[in-house]
C-alpha cells in the first residue's frame, strides 16, 4: 500500500451544513483512494498506512467524525459480498452530518448504495447520511460508547454486515434472471425459406422478443410468448438454439450465439420459462426499483413476484405503470419498504391476490374498494390501527391477513365480509377478547388472536356461538377464560398464558392444548365424546379431570408437570388411549391392569413409583415405548407368563432407578429392544446369556453403574450402534471392535489398561472416548490402527510441572457433548484453567442449532477476543458486551446466514469486594445457560432469549414489525431472540447478550454449563444435585448428558461443570509453604521434600482440543510452543544464584507487569470450516499431535493471554539490583506482549524499546494490524508468528537471546602444536578490548518486550 495521497490545501475542516455552496462542502471531506490488494476474503487495512498523523489528529477531535469505507462496483457471477483483486475501495474522510449527495460530489457518482449483510442494495437517498447510519447500526447492536462506536465504524470487517458502493454491484445471474439481450443472427420459421439476419434478440419475462438493430425502439417487434413452448438445440449449427411458442399456430425463431457462455446462459433460463404452466415471472430479492420496460411486453404474466425489493412509484418501470399488465391476477410486492400506499394499483381489476406485508403503511386508501376481484389480500408487518369502509366492498375477499398490526379491536369491516372464514390478528394490540363482536359475524369460523395483550372476555348475552370451530389464543395475559358458549369448538390453543381456570363446552371439542399456564381445574361439559387430544402439561392440576376419564375417543392425554398423586384406573384402562404422558408428577404407585389395552407410548418419569404393575407388559402388548427413569424402581414386572413373549417394546428407559441384576433377566422378555438405557442404577454384573437374546439391540446405555466388566456376547448384537458404559469400573475393553455397525463407543472415566483391536476395524466407527481411564496408555500402532475413526478422545499427555504452568488448584472442569440422533455435533465449548497470567478462567458454550460452523468460530476465537477486551476496559459489563460484539463482527461472511447461541463465564481475581477473592462474570445470548451450585442450592446466572420465555424480548420484536411464525420463530427460522450471527435478521435478532456479575466464596461449589436441549430435560434443582457429590468434572458432565438423553433428548446435548474450591485452603503460593523447582536448567537453592510427581492427568482436567487430520496442523504449530528456548545454560555461570520470581496462585496474583503468558484452552478445530481465514497452509508438523486421519484430543495452546496493567511497563524500584546484560540475555526479566486481531496496534512498552521495535522490520507490520473482511482467525496471525520467531534471533537481548549449547561436531578444535599461540592472541585480544562502565540508564533499564504472540 502506498503513502496517503495528499489532501486538498489547507486545514482539514469538518463539512459544511448542507445547505452551503458545494464549492465550500467539497474542502469538508477528504477521500483516500487506493487499489486495494485482496487475497480471497481478506481486506486487511494497515491503520498506519490508512490515515496520515492529520487524520487521526482531525478523527480525535470529535467522536461524530470518521470514515466511510467506499467500494467500487463489482459485477461478478460470485456473491456480491466476494471481492475481485479489481475492486476499487475508497476512504472517505466525513462526519455524521455529511450527507450522502456531497460524497458523491466528491467521487464525481450519482448516488451512494447501501448493502446490509452481503445481500439486498439499496440506493441511499441524497440527504441520508452514510456515518451516522453505521453510528446507528452499531448503537442498534448494543455499543455505547461513542470513542468505541467511531473505533468500530473505522473498522473495514464491518463490511461483511454494512457496506457502501459507488456504483451499485449486481450478480450476472441476477441479471440474467431480470433481461437477457444482445444482436445474434436470426431466422425466422422452421424451413429454410428465411434467410439469417442480424437482430437485437430480448429475453425478458415470459416472452422472447426480436426487433431491427437500427430501429429497435420505433420499428417492427416481433414477440413470442414462451411459456409452454419449447427451447431446441439446432444440430446444424454450432450455439444455435430454436425458440417455438406454444399451441396450434406456433412461431419458431433460431437464434445463432458467438460463443458456448452466451448460448448456455440463453438456454438455461429460456428452459426456465418454457417449463412454467402459468406465466410467472419471479424477479424477487433483485433490489430493484423498477422492473426493466421490455417486461410489459410479456402481456401473458398472471403472477409478478417482486418481493424483496426497493421498487418506486414515478419511474418508467416503476408501481404506477403497473396498470399496464393486462392479465395480472397475482402481485407480491412484500418487503419493499413502500412507506405508503401504491394507489394506482387499485386500478389493476385483474387482481385476485395481493400481497403488501411489511411495508410500513399506517393506512390503506378508500380506492382499494376498487379491487372487486380481489380474493386473498396480505396486511401483515404493517403499522395499520383502522381498515377503512370500502373494503367492505370486496365480496370476493376470502382471505384478509392483517397479522402484526397496531390493531387494538376487531376491525367492523369484518362483519361485510360475507366470505371470509378467518379472523387472523395475531401480534396486535388487542386487550378485550369481544365474542359478542364475533357472534354477529356467522360467517367467521377460525379466530387467529396469539401474541396479543389478552387479558378480559366480554360477552353481550348468554346466546351462544354455533360458528367458530377453531380459536388460538397463545401467548396471552389471560388468567380465566370460559368460552362454554362455543358450541361448536373443536380446537383450542390457549398455551402460555397465566389461566387458572378454563371453561369450555364439549359438544364438538376435539382437541385442546392449554400447556404452560396455572390451571387448577378445566371444566367441560357436556363429557367431550369427539375428543382425541388433550395436553395439560405445566399446570398445577392434583388429579387428572373426570370427564377426560370418560372421553371414549380419547388417544392422546399430557399431564405432565404437574402435582398428581395418582392415575385413575379409568384412564389406563382407556380402550382408546394410545399416548399417555405422566412425567414429572408425584405418582406413587400405577393401578393394575385386568383387560388388554392398546396404549403405544408411557411416560411415567420423574415419579415416586417403587414399582410397575405386574401385568403392564402382559396386557399393554403394543407398548413400544416406556420411560420410567428417575424413580426408586427396584425391579421390573416380567413380560409374559408363558414360554413365547408377544411383548413389542422397542425402547425401555430405566435411568436412575435403584435396579439391581436381577431385573436383567426379565429384559430378555423383550426380544424385539432396540433401546435400552440402564444408566445410574446399582447393576453389578449384566450376565452374558441374557445379553445374548437381545439381537435387535440398536442402542446399549451403561453408564454410571458398577460394571467390571461387558460380556463378550455383546459380539452377537449385530445391530448395536451406540455402546455408552461410562463411569464404571470396567477394566477390559468390550468386544465390540467386531460389530459391523458400531458408529459411537463412550468408555470414558473407567480403568481401562489396555485395548485389543482385531485387525480390521469396522468401517462405521466414527468416535471413540476413553477419556478418564488413567492407567491406559495407548502405544502408537494402536494409535494408528484407529487413523480412520472421526473423532478419538484420549487423555493428555502429562506436562512437566513448571512456574509459569501450574494448574490452578481453584477450579478443574469436566466436557461431555452428545450427539444424540442427529448425525452431526452442532455444539462446542470452550475452557480455559489458566487465563490471563493464572489468575482467572475461561469457559463457554456454543450451539449451533443445525450448523456446526459458528460454534467451532467461536469457540477458537472468543477467548482471544475477551483478553483484549479485558485490556482495554475494566469494567465486567463493558468488556463482556463489546467481547460478544466483536466476535459476533469477526464471524464474517459465515455469520450473515447462520447463527449460534454462546454462553461465556470469566472468572477473575475480585478488586471491588476485598471479602471476596474471585467474581464470576456470565454474559449470554440464545438459549446457553449457567448455574452457579451455592450452599447445594442453584442460582441461574443467565437469561434465555427466546420468544417463548421472554415477554419483553418478543414484544421488542413484534414492535419492529417481525413476523413470528405459529412455530413462535422469528420469520420462520428460529426461536431467539439474541445471538451471534444471522446478521440477516437485523434488527429482530440482536448480539447484544445478557451479563451478570457475582462474588464467589467458599459457599461456592460448581458451576454448570450447558445448552438449550440440557435445560429442556433437566430442571436447575436437579442437575446440581446429580453433580454435588461427584468427585470427578468429567464424570458429573458425562452424567448430564446421560440423564438428558434418557429423559427424552435427541438432540445434541452439551454440558461442562466446573468444580470450584474457593478459599485460602487451595493457596499454592511459595509464601504459604509449598516451593516448586525451578525453571529446568537453574538449580534449586533449597531442599524439596516430596518434590510433585508428574501424574496422568485426572479427568477432570477437561477434555481437550479435536484435531481433524484434514486440515493442516501448521494452524496451531504457530501457536504450540516456542521457537527458541532459554533452557540450555552457559556453563561456569552460577545459576543456582539467579533470582527467581516468585510463584504465586490464583488466590494471590503477583502485582500486574504486562507480563503476557500462553493459555493452554480447550478448543475443536475441524476440516468442515468455511473460507475465513482458518486455513493454513503450512504443513509442518506439531509436536503430540498424530495426523493420521482422525480427531485426536490432545491438551493445546490456542491461547495467548495477558497481563492485565494497560499502562507502561512498570518501573522497578530504586532499589531493586542492577541488571547486567548476561541476566538479561537469559530472559529472566522478559515481558512479551499479545499480537492478536483488533487491538494489537496498541503496545505499551518504555519508550525506547518501543521505537526500536518499531524500527524492526519485524515488529513494523505489526502495528495497526486488523483482521480481514469476513475472517475469523486470519492466516496472516500464524505468518507474521513465525516472522517475528525468525526475525528475533536478531535482538540482542530478550528471550531469542538464549545461549545455546555447541553440538560436538560443531566445535572448534585446535591442533596441539598450535596451542599456546592460540591461547596467548586470545588473551592478547581480551586485554585490548575496553571495559564497559555501567551507566544510570542502565541501572534503571526496564524489561525489554518483545511483540510477538511466542511464549
Amino acid at each position: 500500500m502506498g503513502e496517503v495521497e495528499p489532501g486538498p490545501a489547507g486545514p482539514l475542516e469538518p463539512p459544511e451544513p448542507p445547505e452551503a455552496p458545494a464549492s465550500r462542502r467539497l474542502g469538508g471531506i477528504r477521500v483516500l483512494k487506493r487499489n486495494m490488494k485482496r487475497n480471497g476474503s481478506r481486506n486487511c487495512l494497515n491503520r498506519r498506512s490508512r490515515f496520515g498523523s492529520r487524520e487521526r489528529d482531525w478523527l480525535r477531535e470529535d467522536v461524530k467524525r470518521g470514515c466511510v469505507y467506499l467500494y467500487g462496483a463489482d459485477t461478478t457471477t460470485a456473491t456480491p459480498t466476494s471481492t475481485s483483486a479489481s475492486s476499487d475501495l475508497h476512504l472517505v474522510l466525513c462526519t455524521v452530518e455529511t450527507p450522502a449527495s456531497e460524497i458523491c460530489a466528491g467521487e464525481g457518482k450519482e448516488s451512494l448504495y447501501l448493502q446490509l449483510h452481503g445481500d439486498l442494495v439499496r440506493r441511499l437517498e441524497p440527504t441520508e447520511r452514510p456515518l451516522q447510519i453505521v453510528y446507528d447500526y452499531l448503537s442498534r447492536l448494543g455499543f455505547d460508547d461513542p470513542l468505541r462506536i467511531q473505533e468500530e465504524a473505522a473498522n473495514p470487517d464491518l463490511g461483511c454486515m454494512l457496506r457502501f458502493y459507488s456504483e451499485k454491484p449486481c450478480q450476472m445471474d441476477h441479471l440474467d434472471r431480470i433481461l437477457l439481450s444482445g444482436i445474434y443472427n436470426v431466422r425466422k420459421g422452421k424451413t429454410q425459406l428465411h434467410k439469417w439476419a442480424e437482430r437485437l434478440v430480448v429475453l425478458c419475462g415470459t416472452c422472447l422478443i426480436v426487433s431491427s438493430v437500427k430501429d429497435c425502439q420505433t420499428g417492427k417487434m416481433h414477440i413470442l410468448p414462451l411459456v409452454g413452448g419449447k427451447v431446441e438445440e439446432v444440430k446444424r449449427r454450432q450455439y444455435s438454439l430454436a425458440f417455438s411458442s406454444a399451441g396450434a399456430q406456433a412461431q419458431t425463431y433460431h437464434v445463432s450465439f458467438e460463443t458456448l457462455a452466451e448460448y448456455q446462459r440463453w438456454q438455461r433460463q429460456a428452459s426456465k420459462v418454457v417449463s412454467q404452466r402459468i406465466s410467472t415471472v419471479d424477479l424477487s430479492c433483485h433490489s430493484l426499483e423498477e422492473v426493466p420496460e421490455h417486461l410489459f411486453y410479456s402481456q401473458d404474466i398472471t403472477y409478478l413476484n417482486l418481493r424483496h425489493n426497493f421498487m418506486q412509484l414515478e419511474r418508467p418501470g416503476g408501481l404506477d405503470t403497473f396498470y399496464k399488465f393486462s392479465q395480472l391476477k397475482g402481485l407480491n410486492l412484500s418487503h419493499n419498504k413502500l412507506g405508503l400506499f401504491p394507489v394506482l394499483l387499485c386500478e389493476i381489476s385483474t387482481l385476485t391476490e395481493l400481497n403488501l406485508s411489511c411495508n410500513g403503511f399506517h393506512d390503506l386508501p378508500s380506492q382499494i374498494g376498487n379491487l372487486l376481484n380481489l380474493q386473498t389480500l396480505c396486511l401483515d408487518g404493517n403499522f395499520l390501527t383502522t381498515l377503512p369502509e370500502e373494503l367492505g366492498n370486496l365480496q370476493q375477499l376470502s382471505s384478509l391477513g392483517i397479522s402484526f398490526n397496531n390493531f387494538s379491536q376487531i376491525p367492523e369491516v369484518y362483519e361485510k365480509l360475507a366470505m371470509l372464514d378467518k379472523v387472523v390478528m395475531a401480534g396486535n394490540r388487542l386487550e378485550v377478547l369481544d365474542l359478542g363482536l364475533l357472534n354477529r359475524m356467522s360467517h367467521i369460523k377460525h379466530v387467529d388472536f396469539r401474541m396479543n395483550h389478552l387479558k378480559t372476555t366480554v360477552i353481550e348475552n348468554l346466546e351462544g356461538n354455533k360458528y367458530i370451530t377453531h380459536m388460538d389464543l397463545r401467548d396471552n395475559q389471560l388468567t380465566d377464560l370460559d368460552l362454554s358458549s362455543l358450541c361448536n369448538l373443536e380446537q383450542l390453543h390457549c398455551e402460555r398464558n397465566q389461566l387458572r381456570e378454563l371453561t369450555l363446552s364439549g359438544f364438538s371439542l376435539r382437541t385442546l392444548y392449554a400447556n404452560s399456564n396455572r390451571l387448577t381445574a378445566v371444566n367441560v361439559y357436556p363429557v367431550p365424546s369427539l375428543l382425541t387430544s388433550l395436553e395439560l402439561s405445566r399446570n398445577l392440576l392434583e388429579c387428572v379431570p373426570d370427564w377426560a376419564c370418560e372421553a371414549k375417543k380419547i388417544e392422546v392425554l399430557d399431564v405432565s408437570y404437574n402435582l398428581l398423586t395418582e392415575v385413575p384406573m379409568r384412564i389406563l384402562s382407556s380402550l382408546s388411549l394410545r399416548r399417555l404422558m405422566l412425567g414429572h408428577n408425584h405418582v406413587q404407585n400405577l393401578p393394575g391392569l385386568v383387560e388388554h389395552i392398546p396404549l403405544e407410548v408411557l411416560d411415567i418419569q420423574h415419579n415416586l413409583l417403587t414399582r410397575l404393575p405386574e401385568t403392564l407388559f402382559s396386557k399393554a402388548l403394543n407398548l413400544r415405548y416406556l420411560n420410567a427413569s428417575a424413580n426408586s424402581l427396584e425391579s421390573l414386572p416380567s413380560a409374559c407368563a408363558g414360554e413365547e413373549s408377544l411383548s413389542a417394546l422397542q425402547l425401555l428407559y430405566l435411568t436412575n432407578n435403584l435396579l439391581t441384576d436381577q431385573c436383567v433377566p426379565v429384559l430378555v422378555g423383550h426380544p424385539h429392544l432396540r433401546i435400552l438405557h440402564l444408566a445410574n442404577n446399582q447393576l453389578q454384573t449384566f450376565p452374558a446369556s441374557k445379553l445374548n437374546k437381545l439381537e435387535q439391540l440398536e442402542e446399549l446405555n451403561l453408564s454410571g453403574n458398577k460394571l467390571k466388566t461387558i460380556p463378550t456376547t455383546i459380539a452377537n448384537c449385530r445391530r448395536l450402534h451406540t455402546l455408552v458404559a461410562h463411569s464404571n469400573n470396567i477394566s477390559i475393553f468390550p468386544e465390540i471392535l467386531q460389530l459391523p455397525q458400531i458408529q459411537f463407543v463412550d468408555l470414558s472415566c473407567n480403568d481401562l489398561t489396555e485395548i485389543l483391536i482385531p485387525e480390521a476395524l469396522p468401517a462405521t466407527l466414527q468416535d471413540l472416548d476413553l477419556t478418564g481411564n488413567t492407567n491406559l496408555v495407548l502405544e502408537h500402532k494402536t494409535l494408528d490402527t484407529f487413523s480412520h475413526i472421526t473423532t478419538l478422545k484420549i487423555d493428555q499427555k502429562p506436562l512437566p510441572t513448571t512456574d509459569s504452568t501450574v494448574t490452578s488448584t481453584f477450579w478443574s472442569h469436566g466436557l461431555a457433548e452428545m450427539a444424540g440422533q442427529r448425525n452431526k455435533l452442532c455444539v462446542s465449548a470452550l475452557a480455559v484453567d489458566n487465563f490471563a497470567e493464572g489468575v482467572g478462567a475461561v469457559y463457554g458454550m456454543f450451539d449451533g442449532d443445525r450448523n456446526e460452523e459458528l460454534p467451532r468460530l467461536l469457540q477458537c476465537t472468543m477467548a482471544d477476543v475477551l483478553l483484549e477486551e479485558v485490556q482495554q476496559s475494566t469494567n465486567d459489563t463493558v468488556f463482556m458486551a463489546n467481547t460478544f460484539l466483536v466476535s459476533h463482527r469477526k464471524l464474517g461472511m459465515a455469520g450473515q446466514k447462520l447463527g449460534s447461541s454462546a454462553l461465556l463465564c470469566y472468572i477473575r481475581p475480585d478488586t471491588a469486594d476485598p471479602a471476596s477473592s474471585f467474581s464470576l462474570t456470565v454474559a449470554n445470548v440464545g438459549t446457553c445457560q449457567a448455574v452457579l451450585c451455592r450452599s447445594g442450592k442453584p442460582v441461574p446466572l443467565s437469561k434465555v432469549f427466546s420468544l417463548e420465555q421472554d415477554p419483553e424480548e418478543a414484544q421488542r420484536v413484534k414492535d419492529q414489525k417481525a413476523i413470528i411464525t405459529e412455530d413462535n420463530k422469528v420469520n420462520g427460522v428460529t426461536c431467539c431472540t439474541r445471538m451471534l450471527g444471522c446478521t440477516y435478521l437485523y434488527p429482530w435478532i440482536l448480539p447484544k447478550p445478557h451479563i451478570s456479575s457475582t462474588p464467589l466464596s467458599i459457599q461456592d461449589e460448581l458451576l454448570i454449563l450447558g445448552n438449550k436441549a440440557l435445560w429442556e430435560h433437566l430442571s436447575y434443582t436437579e442437575a446440581v444435585s446429580a453433580v454435588r457429590h461427584v468427585q470427578d468434572p468429567l464424570m458429573a458432565a458425562k452424567k448430564l448428558c446421560t440423564l438428558a438423553q434418557s429423559y427424552g433428548c435427541q438432540d445434541n446435548v452439551g454440558a461442562m461443570v466446573v468444580y470450584l474450591n474457593i478459599g485460602e485452603e487451595g493457596c499454592t503460593c511459595e509464601t504459604n509453604g509449598l516451593t516448586l523447582p525451578g525453571p529446568v536448567g537453574f538449580a534449586s537453592t533449597g531442599l524439596i521434600k516430596d518434590p510433585p510427581k508428574p501424574t496422568t492427568p485426572s479427568s477432570s482436567s477437561g477434555i481437550a482440543s479435536e484435531f481433524s487430520s484434514e486440515m493442516s496442523t501448521s494452524e496451531v504449530s504457530s501457536e504450540v510452543g516456542s521457537t527458541a528456548s532459554d533452557e540450555h545454560n552457559t556453563a561456569g555461570l552460577d545459576a543456582g544464584l539467579l533470582p527467581r520470581p516468585e510463584r504465586r496462585c490464583s488466590l494471590h496474583p503477583a502485582p500486574a507487569s504486562g507480563v503476557f503468558q500462553r493459555q493452554p484452552s480447550c478448543a475443536t478445530f475441524s476440516s468442515n470450516q468455511s473460507d475465513n481465514g482458518l486455513d493454513s497452509d503450512d504443513d509442518q508438523p506439531v509436536e503430540g499431535v498424530i495426523t493420521n486421519g482422525s480427531k485426536v484430543e490432545v491438551e493445546v495452546d490456542v491461547h495467548c493471554c495477558g497481563g492485565r496493567a494497560l499502562g507502561g511497563s512498570p518501573t522497578l524500584p530504586r532499589s531493586s539490583p542492577t541488571r547486567c546484560p548476561e541476566e538479561r540475555a537469559r530472559g529472566l526479566f522478559l515481558g512479551i506482549r499479545r499480537q492478536n486481531s483488533v487491538n494489537s496496534g496498541i503496545l505499551l512498552p518504555g519508550s525506547r524499546d518501543k521505537a526500536e521495535l518499531q524500527k524492526s522490520p519485524s515488529t513494523s507490520c505489526l502495528y495497526g494490524k486488523k483482521l480481514s473482511n469476513g475472517s475469523v482467525v486470519p492466516l496472516e496471525d500464524s505468518l507474521n508468528l513465525i516472522e517475528v520467531a525468525t526475525e528475533a534471533p536478531k535482538k540482542k537481548t530478550g528471550y531469542f537471546a538464549a545461549p545455546t549449547q555447541l553440538e560436538p561436531e560443531d566445535q572448534f578444535v585446535v591442533p596441539r602444536d598450535l596451542e599456546e599461540e592460540v591461547k596467548e592472541q586470545m588473551k592478547h585480544h581480551q586485554e585490548s578490548r575496553p571495559k564497559p562502565e555501567p551507566s544510570d540508564e542502565d541501572r534503571t533499564e526496564l524489561p525489554e518486550e518483545f511483540d510477538t504472540a511466542l511464549c
